[in-house]
């Protein structure tokens, strides 16, 4: 290479290294909702909309176990994430864990909360829970539950209308949305005068009218035949379900419609 050669190619390679930044690179960054700086907090205009945290990521501050006892040491806090730590195992529930209940109840509401669950894994989220122990000793003796599962990897995935996003025992998935384990998937419940709506990952996968005679059918074919005053309550608790395996939530807001 002579000298003119070598002069040029130099010059080029300065030039590139002294550029603006390529059209990749001006890119806007992707979407990222799990973003940290965005857990547990409200925008403004969530705010305006009426929108409250029912988890403030620090604490488990307005709830308590179903029954009034506070909530045990298995539910932990730690990174913005309310978990269950499964260490201790005691029955199908976990030692000091059981399932723990809002301390408001809801009538009228649009609830939205990220879940995610170990491999193999199962809880839920209850809503109308009437929480009256000495009648009802689970919270699921009244209220109807959104299925949190790992579709790949629980038994419960082969029974119908057992798997995530599924209305328990009731209504099956429209569409399957939900996520392997391990990662976050977004759910909302949404109820206004029975008229009941279960989104997951932004998909309407659940609709139906509740406590008309349709629905009273759908509950005397289900397991919830037993339980007499299961699916009829008009307010209730939020519940999120102790059922023996590691469970991850964040971002559980609310509002009331």
């Amino acid at each position: 290479m002579n000298f003119l050669t070598l002069t040029l190619a130099v010059s080029a390679v300065l030039l590139a290294c002294h550029s603006g930044p390529s059209s990749a690179d001006q890119q806007e960054p992707a979407d990222n909702s799990m973003a940290v700086s965005s857990v547990n907090s409200l925008t403004a205009e969530q705010q305006k909309d009426g929108w409250q945290l029912l988890f403030d990521g620090k604490s488990t501050k307005g709830w308590h176990k179903y029954g009034g006892h506070p909530v045990g040491t298995a539910w932990k806090v730690s990174d913005g994430m309310l978990w269950l730590d499964t260490t201790g195992k005691k029955d199908w529930q976990i030692a000091d864990g059981g399932d723990i209940v809002t301390d408001s109840g809801f009538e009228n509401f649009h609830l939205k909360l990220e879940w995610k669950i170990a491999p193999g894994g199962n809880s839920g989220i209850i809503f109308y829970i009437h929480e009256d122990t000495a009648k009802y000793q689970w919270p699921w003796h009244t209220g109807p539950e959104m299925q949190v599962l790992d579709n790949n990897g629980h038994p419960d995935s082969k029974i119908t209308k057992h798997r995530a996003g599924d209305l328990y025992d009731l209504i099956s998935c429209s569409k399957e949305m939900v996520k392997p384990a391990g990662e976050w998937n977004l759910a909302e419940i949404k109820c206004v005068n029975g008229k009941l709506e279960q989104y997951l990952n932004g998909e309407l996968v659940v609709t139906t009218q509740l406590w008309d005679e349709n629905w009273k059918k759908m509950v005397a074919a289900s397991k919830f035949k037993a339980f007499p005053d299961f699916g009829t309550y008009k307010k209730g608790k939020i519940g999120l379900q102790d059922h023996g395996d590691m469970v991850w939530y964040r971002n559980i807001m609310i509002r009331n419609l």
